[in-house]
């Protein structure tokens, strides 16, 4: 068996793959990190010392976390099944389930992004807990039976050294078709473009800009959505901030163009309240409900 970092390292291709990493790293935890930690809004900040060194996890959501294998394990028998019920039914879901959804993969990419805070180096780790990210998204859409792929719109422009090439990287696409049929020169218009990454901060503006210069390329509106774990970071030792720029999205929203949404596994506070709410939500209102209206239309 991989050593646990180097399984953290290697890519994923199945929520199989993430479920074992995730109960991995959910038994090691108790093994290092101190009793002691601290609470702040609703997110432990929990901290691991060995050999004088003090090492921090990422603020964890006390609401969405699962903390022990055991129970993981259990509520991955019943998140299997919401899979399966993903794939026929398009309505009537509780908010048990809702949550039961964003609460196990919140937990598993957490999970992950801990690991990697106690095993590797930051700047190392913050790439690989973004490529766990976006493989993570890309196979709970695999298993819900939406054809996805990652792709690169090459967009040609000219120089006076000649014509050159923009490469527009768009980290999924989905589709309501059997196969994706957008390309590296086309977006199918009937296909959703899709950023994913673990936070907004420093890049929310580049999906309205993408939005905007992918429509005038291919010259008809595109569907484009943001996907995010959360926006909430630790702030020295002993407390958290939340690092959606709100003012500024809004005026991303009425000046610029307007996107077909934003969805959180962990939204941060001001995703409640109006008028974000109307743009804002959670990552199980998406997949129960938003994905299937935006694939029909």
């Amino acid at each position: 068996m991989l050593s646990l970092i180097n399984d953290l390292q290697e890519k994923k291709n199945s929520l199989a793959e993430f479920e074992n990493i995730a109960v991995r790293v959910l038994e090691y935890l108790p093994n290092v990190l101190s009793e002691e930690l601290k609470e702040k809004n609703g997110y432990n900040i929990h901290f691991s010392q060995s050999a004088g060194t003090t090492k921090f996890i990422r603020p964890i959501n006390q609401r969405l976390f699962i903390y022990s294998p055991e129970d993981l394990k259990n509520k991955l028998i019943n998140f299997r099944k919401l899979t399966e019920k993903m794939k026929a039914s398009h309505e009537d879901w509780t908010d048990w389930e809702k949550e039961l959804i964003d609460s196990v993969l919140y937990t598993i990419q957490q999970s992950i992004g801990a690991g990697f805070d106690l095993l590797a180096n930051p700047n190392s780790a913050r790439k690989h807990v973004g490529n766990r990210f976006e493989e993570l998204i890309k196979a709970f859409f695999t298993e819900i039976g939406i054809a996805n792929k990652k792709t690169v719109l090459q967009i040609p422009y000219k120089t006076d050294e000649g014509e050159k090439t923009y490469k527009c990287e768009n980290d999924l696409i989905l589709s309501p078709y059997a196969k994706v049929r957008s390309t590296s020169k086309h977006l199918d218009e009937h296909e959703i473009v899709v950023s994913v990454k673990t936070t907004s901060k420093d890049r929310m503006g580049k999906m309205f800009i993408d939005k905007i210069l992918l429509e005038r390329f291919v010259n008809h509106d595109q569907k484009v959505i943001g996907i995010f774990l959360n926006d909430v970071q630790r702030k020295e030792n002993d407390n958290i901030s939340f690092t959606l720029v709100s003012g500024l999205f809004m005026v991303y929203s009425n000046f610029l163009t307007e996107l077909e949404g934003i969805y959180y596994l962990d939204p941060p506070p001001n995703a409640s309240k109006e008028p974000y709410n109307k743009y804002l939500k959670p990552f199980s209102e998406l997949v129960t409900r938003d994905i299937w209206n935006l694939l029909s239309s």
